[in-house]
């Protein structure tokens, strides 16, 4: 029997990213994928146009409705419609279904450029932090999420509150390397950077690869390798901006 993973985030008709991309994802690394829709929008792998938003009353109609048939211990939340609307989504999971592990996939920003939400306060950026599992910022997410001098060190500050993977995609050099900070420890987790690596929505496979791997019974940082190594395979799939995940063929698949 196949663990159940939800995922609540957006609706993408290209595919790529959103829902589409985390069931096919789930899928792919032998969970069951549930779904809630946070929003509608008007995209393909290259533009942007607009953003309709599913109410939050309706949000917590699909979940409820959801998590009183399946058992769901593992939850990833992507797009949404503001942060204050995610921090009373959270408190409202945690108050109805306690015990749940929640990845945050940070989606500030469409691949195609287009900006859904602005800087947040550090007030709220932590209290969101208290009631996650794990949040998965690339560097100008984390930077947002937390001015500092660095995204590494804004990333150590918010990993005081809760786990933070540091994904290194926009970075340069010959490698490509996400770090896990928790517990006090960095974990390093590096891959050659792909000549071809771009791909609309890799950061939402990469965080839903995460919730495979936690529903399947790895620790969270066997769980970032794993899903590391997933993700890398997505992005060699193809010379494309949408990635396949039919790859088990391919380097990478299942390390």
């Amino acid at each position: 029997m196949r663990p159940y993973a939800l995922s609540i985030a957006g609706f993408d008709p290209s595919g790529g990213a959103g829902l589409l991309a985390d069931s096919k994802t789930l899928e792919a690394l032998g969970v069951y994928g549930l779904g809630v829709c946070t929003a509608l929008t008007v995209q393909n792998d290259v533009a942007f146009e607009r953003v309709s938003w599913v109410p939050l009353a309706d949000i917590q109609d699909q979940i409820r409705v959801l998590l009183s048939r399946f058992a769901v211990d593992f939850v990833k939340i992507g797009l949404v419609e503001s942060l204050p609307r995610l921090l009373e989504l959270l408190r409202w999971l945690r108050q109805h279904y306690p015990g749940k592990n929640i990845v945050w996939d940070p989606v500030l920003k469409a691949s195609a450029g287009y900006e859904f939400h602005q800087h947040p306060d550090a007030a709220l950026v932590q209290a969101l932090a208290a009631e996650l599992t794990l949040i998965t910022p690339n560097l100008p997410e984390m930077l947002r999420l937390w001015p500092a001098a660095s995204a590494e060190e804004a990333a150590e500050a918010v990993a005081g509150f809760c786990p933070v993977l540091l994904k290194g995609g926009h970075g340069s050099g010959d490698e490509s390397v996400d770090i896990l900070f928790a517990n006090n420890t960095q974990y390093h987790f590096s891959h050659t950077r792909l000549p071809h690596g771009e791909k609309h929505g890799s950061g939402c496979v990469l965080s839903a690869a995460i919730l495979a791997q936690l529903a399947l019974g790895h620790d969270l940082p066997t769980a970032c390798q794993r899903a590391k190594c997933y993700t890398t395979a997505f992005l060699a799939s193809n010379d494309t901006l949408l990635g396949y995940h039919s790859f088990r063929h391919l380097p990478y698949a299942d390390q």
